[in-house]
């Protein structure tokens, strides 16, 4: 072994060993944190705590259980900005440092998704074409076949089999020459996955694309195996390039955060990749999937789509490249996406960020441009709240989705925002977007047992350093108010409580 290989080695032991470090030193905040929340709001919504002395000193402008909650993770109230106002009034109910530019995380996807609805309209659909460029005889296309992508949100794993499907009824059996992705529509500066949080194969990273086929990511099944003491996989869709290596072993330890204990690692060879699996999965757990974002958006494609082919009783003989699809290439088989407003609701209830950034770039379209790039949707949305009165001087916008650590908005802003919404002809199918309490998405577990079960409609945001929550409150009284709590702070992942009171605080309006 070279000295250089020696050190590189030596280097890279170093960084695994930090990386576990830093993981577990996380795994113990997180846990802290959480126990501290949950003390909180146990205490806060069984009445044990009250806004005795020691609350009452707290002078923040904030409602006293939610100053209480701040300051028992240490947060201080320099670090929030609370927004709410009844709907239809001229004058807020409560502002706090409401016109301080902060990052709001995902409820940044309230712009991009109510935007969407007014621009595009509620049954606005994407459509995903196969074209050809030669005859088809005796089941034989003796040319290319060319994938064209509208930018659909949601093309996915069965979706891209049922456009398959179309090809093999109108008699394509064997493909004599390249597959062609065609993914112009969108014009996209190169992206390193693992630059935001070094987890490039999380789906959250996923990166948006022309021709999204199945959110780019895999969906691994564990199976505990009593029997044999081992981890058994079921994997869909399978890449026809792909090999899975699965070194997972089974653990007695209870369930808790259990992806904490394992790990993907991924390697390329020439076109096909390798997917190695390691680590502990809890035998208490019972059966979970873990998904994850893998291999270049092309190289997915083709995987996927080898996969399909076989199955459906093809064969391909090219490679797979991009091209956009010539005019005179001849329209064979379409697929369309469901309506905006369904995508609108998945966006927003499960707060998917590849699908808010298709959309986004969606909005670049609305305005004639083509190929679309990430400046055109932001003008596009820019221009659009200027025409509604929403001018917003201090939004930075980089992608639509809020997974980004430059993007910023003011809780007043964003209040104004769901006021102009909730005026809007499209506003049912917005709120209907919302996560709400204790019944769906994001919001599912979230005041279970409460009188103000199922009265919210909240979108949630989370990054580290952020916690965000904004949309609608159904109080006692039959009033609807706006609220929108965003929290910048090292603590912020502890403050659920403290927005908890917030919410309960609106409910509980006199």
């Amino acid at each position: 072994m070279t000295d250089g290989t020696a050190t590189r080695s030596l280097f890279c032991l170093l960084r695994a060993i930090n990386l576990r470090l830093a993981s577990l030193r996380l795994r113990m905040q997180k846990e802290m944190r959480h126990l501290l929340a949950a003390a909180f709001l146990t205490a806060f919504l069984t009445g044990n705590l009250r806004a005795g002395p020691a609350a009452a000193a707290v002078d923040t402008g904030l409602p006293a259980a939610v100053a209480v909650a701040l300051k028992s993770v240490a947060i201080p109230s320099s670090a929030v900005a609370v927004y709410v106002e009844e709907v239809g009034s001229a004058t807020p109910r409560l502002s706090v440092n409401a016109e301080q530019p902060m990052n709001p995380a995902s409820v940044m996807k309230l712009v991009t998704t109510f935007a969407a609805l007014e621009m595009l309209g509620p049954a606005y659909t994407w459509k995903t074409e196969a074209r050809i460029d030669a005859p088809v005889a005796n089941g034989t296309l003796a040319g290319n076949l060319y994938l064209k992508g509208g930018g659909d949100p949601k093309l996915t794993f069965e979706q891209f089999w049922l456009l398959l499907r179309q090809l093999r009824a109108q008699g394509i059996r064997d493909i004599d020459g390249d597959l062609v992705l065609d993914r112009s529509i969108f014009q996209l500066p190169a992206v390193d996955a693992a630059a935001f949080d070094d987890q490039p194969l999380r789906p959250y990273n996923v990166s948006p694309d022309g021709l999204l086929v199945g959110f780019k990511a895999i969906r691994l099944d564990l199976m505990p195996d009593a029997v044999t003491r081992a981890v058994q996989l079921a994997v869909d869709p399978q890449p026809a390039n792909l090999d899975i290596v699965n070194r997972i072993r089974l653990g007695s330890h209870a369930c808790g955060d259990w992806k904490d204990g394992l790990r993907a690692d991924i390697s390329q060879r020439a076109e096909r990749f390798r997917l190695v699996l390691t680590g502990s999965y809890p035998a208490a757990c019972g059966q979970k999937n873990w998904q994850l974002g893998i291999m270049p958006h092309d190289l997915y494609v083709r995987g996927v789509f080898e996969q399909l082919w076989r199955e459906l009783g093809g064969s391909i003989k090219g490679g797979v490249r991009d091209a956009a699809a010539p005019p005179s290439a001849r329209l064979i088989a379409t697929i369309e996406s469901p309506g905006l407003a369904d995508i609108v609701r998945d966006i927003n209830k499960f707060s998917n960020n590849v699908m808010a950034r298709q959309v986004y770039l969606t909005l670049g379209l609305a305005s004639g441009k083509r190929p679309v790039r990430p400046a055109d949707a932001e003008a596009a949305i820019r221009t659009w709240l200027d025409g509604h009165g929403l001018a917003f001087p201090d939004m930075v916008i980089e992608n639509g989705c809020g997974l980004s650590r430059q993007e910023r908005l003011s809780a007043e802003d964003l209040g104004r925002l769901l006021q102009s919404a909730w005026k809007s002809p499209l506003m049912p199918e917005f709120v209907a977007s919302l996560p709400l309490a204790a019944v769906d998405g994001t919001m599912k577990k979230r005041f279970n047992g409460n009188d103000a079960a199922g009265q919210m409609h909240i979108k949630t945001g989370t990054l580290d350093g952020v916690k965000a929550i904004a949309g609608y409150v159904l109080d006692r009284n039959g009033r609807n108010q706006s609220v929108v709590f965003i929290i910048n702070h090292a603590n912020a992942q502890a403050g659920q409580a403290a927005e908890d009171a917030l919410l309960q605080w609106v409910y509980d309006a006199k």
